[in-house]
């Protein structure tokens, strides 16, 4: 997975070049956006039901369920593409595989740096948790950082990046919170946070990916395996699955890699055509793969819709809607070459863990100085809307400025 560069000039077989589908950018900036909005808008009261997620014991989805399966499908998507461009540049397999788990550790660090933040105990630590969270991000971020190849500055790069590094283990070591019984206790490792899901769900697809690459037909073998893992999963005909954390069995219930693995499907369809590659081809093959995952998701509705049980219907609806969302774009950015409209998200979708991160930071940095102005103003109906909607824009403001600045957080 490359959660925050932007997605090779390669088709899925090293070697072979593709003219570059700006969509696949669009659709991730797209994506990001919804989802600085949306996490942004849970704490807003008094809006109409399918504005939030749905809650676990419901059979029913809205749109904000669908944004985090939306990234899942833009991570498989870009996946042939990164794995293509890294073999091109050093075809060692083991130095893949070594870049492969660096990124997912990576991702699960940070992940859990957001999900403890809330957890910190000050009178142990001596800090907030805001401010536990804000100094771990900004040292994560100077070991992420994209410093450039300067030969002049890359002693003072190198020292950069070992300080943050030095600093992220640090702050993790120093960790400690109370539990309800009263004992202390380090990072809370259950909820690897949304970040850490991607990493991991990304690590099982690539486990089944990078070893299968050459052959076409595999990716679309291991979908229906994937979503028959997770149909006999949910109908609980397989129990193991819920019996292993992620760390060690990263399927999970299949839902989240099948997902990504869908992507993969649609990255094949559009750029494994060759030079003489048929846009509207293209589009009727993947809207007929759209068509596929929406009927299979209404014949397993009895297995229930729901994102927080990640039912065979939630990924498949999610995977149908993120194809034909994607076909769209295609259509108006790759063929029609209409792109100058999603200037605004450009960002997010070319240096997407920095715009990831940015709203995270700001809610630390707003926590650390006591500023709760926006927190307890305008935080009901559609003025709360319209407040949420400035937030989004901002953030996505931001997200330009420090892309125009050479601020890019990549593993």
């Amino acid at each position: 997975m490359n959660v925050n560069t932007r997605p090779a000039l390669q088709t899925g077989n090293a070697g072979i070049s593709a003219p570059r589908v700006i969509s696949i950018d669009i659709f991730r900036g797209l994506t990001m956006a919804v989802m600085i909005f949306v996490n942004a808008l849970a704490d807003v009261h008094g809006l109409p039901w399918w504005t939030y997620h749905a809650h676990a014991q419901e059979d029913v989805m809205t749109y904000v369920d669908m944004v985090f399966p939306f990234f899942l499908f833009v991570v498989g998507m870009s996946l042939p593409l990164s794995v293509a461009q890294r073999l091109k540049r050093n075809p060692s397999l083991f130095a893949l595989w070594v870049h492969v788990v660096v990124r997912v550790i990576g991702l699960v660090v940070l992940g859990l740096i957001l999900a403890n933040a809330e957890k910190c105990d000050p009178k142990r630590m001596g800090i907030s948790g805001g401010t536990w969270a804000l100094l771990a991000l900004v040292c994560a971020g100077l070991y992420l950082n994209n410093y450039g190849k300067s030969e002049r500055l890359s002693v003072y790069f190198r020292v950069l990046r070992f300080v943050g590094l030095l600093g992220v283990v640090a702050l993790i070591a120093m960790f400690r919170s109370e539990m309800p019984d009263g004992h202390v206790a380090w990072v809370d490792f259950s909820y690897p946070e949304i970040l850490g899901l991607i990493g991991l769900s990304y690590l099982a697809a690539a486990i089944l990916y990078i070893p299968s690459r050459r052959w076409k037909w595999a990716p679309t073998v291991w979908f229906v395996l994937l979503l028959s893992l997770c149909v006999f999963s949910t109908a609980k005909v397989l129990v193991f699955p819920n019996h292993f954390p992620l760390y060690f069995w990263p399927f999970g219930n299949g839902a989240m890699a099948c997902i990504i693995m869908a992507g993969v499907i649609s990255s094949s369809i559009f750029l494994d055509a060759g030079p003489k590659r048929d846009p509207r081809r293209a589009i009727a093959v993947a809207a007929c793969f759209a068509l596929s995952v929406i009927v299979a998701g209404w014949l397993l509705t009895p297995l229930g819709i729901s994102k927080i049980r990640a039912t065979p219907t939630w990924s498949l609806y999610s995977i149908g809607a993120a194809v034909l969302v994607f076909i769209l774009l295609y259509w108006v950015c790759d063929v029609m070459h209409w792109t100058r409209w999603a200037f605004i998200v450009q960002a997010a979708g070319e240096n997407t863990l920095t715009t990831y991160l940015l709203p995270d930071l700001w809610y630390f940095l707003t926590i650390s100085l006591g500023i709760t102005f926006l927190d307890s103003h305008l935080t009901a109906g559609w003025p709360a809307v319209l407040k949420t909607i400035a937030f989004t824009l901002v953030i996505l403001g931001i997200a330009r400025l420090l892309t125009k600045l050479n601020v890019r957080l990549q593993f």
